[in-house]
């Protein structure tokens, strides 16, 4: 292993966005439950129950591009939706509507209360590059782009996989493990010789999936068996954790 923790064969490392390098997990699970939680309340009345934030949010959204965490979510309630447009407007009952109302109120939240990194994650970036390794970001977010400038670390990325650069190439988002392959091939790198670095059960899955050489999961909420159980090869609460000094 080398002083980043990473077995020796690893040329490449690929970042998750939300709940590894920025503390952005918490607003996006805040503006799912106000979205399902309004939809919930239109559909099936006051016995409709409410969206949990925690393990829905774990289970159904997290990781995955906002029209597939809407399918997934409905679908556990055994609810189906229209497909719609992707220009469909956010009060739309489509899946592409309550889509577009999420990343509304995503986006109002993060105007309002901002967004921050997790220092521990920005420290082991420096010792990555420090180290000659190349980095990726690989995010379903459509904001990837905006969030990384408001934090002062778009820097850090040789290669941006987001859910825009996905919808241009029509690459299906975690668990299916193509945004992490693109970001591996756009580096040059074979998947066996890059390490994903991920916080969502989705991910851990597309880490297993593609066959990559090292996958860290970043345990932020206490699901450390649950990471494990998707494939990690090693958990950790901080990337502080690995070490990295240079």
């Amino acid at each position: 292993m080398t002083q980043l923790s990473l077995p020796d064969t690893i040329q490449a490392c690929l970042f998750d966005l939300d709940g590894v390098v920025t503390r952005t997990a918490v607003v996006h699970a805040a503006a799912w439950k106000e979205t399902f939680d309004a939809f919930l309340h239109d559909y099936e009345g006051e016995q409709g129950r409410p969206f949990d934030a925690s393990a829905d949010y774990d289970e159904y959204v997290d990781g995955r591009p906002r029209a597939d965490g809407v399918r997934s979510f409905l679908a556990s309630r055994g609810i189906r939706l229209p497909e719609g447009d992707p220009g469909d407007p956010p009060d739309a009952r489509t899946v592409h509507g309550l889509g577009n109302r999420k990343n509304e109120l995503l986006l109002e939240k993060i105007r309002t209360g901002g967004v921050e990194a997790y220092e521990g994650t920005l420290r082991y970036l420096e010792a990555v590059r420090a180290a000659g390794l190349r980095t990726a970001i690989v995010s379903s977010s459509a904001n990837c782009r905006d969030v990384l400038r408001s934090v002062g670390a778009e820097h850090f990325f040789d290669v941006r996989i987001d859910g825009v650069v996905a919808a241009e190439r029509s690459l299906p988002g975690k668990p299916h493990p193509d945004t992490f392959l693109a970001a591996a091939r756009d580096l040059g790198v074979e998947a066996s010789r890059a390490a994903v670095f991920e916080d969502a059960l989705a991910g851990m899955d597309a880490g297993r999936a593609g066959g990559f050489g090292y996958v860290v999961g970043v345990d932020r909420v206490g699901q450390t068996d649950a990471l494990y159980a998707h494939g990690a090869d090693i958990v950790v609460k901080d990337l502080a954790e690995l070490g990295g000094k240079q």
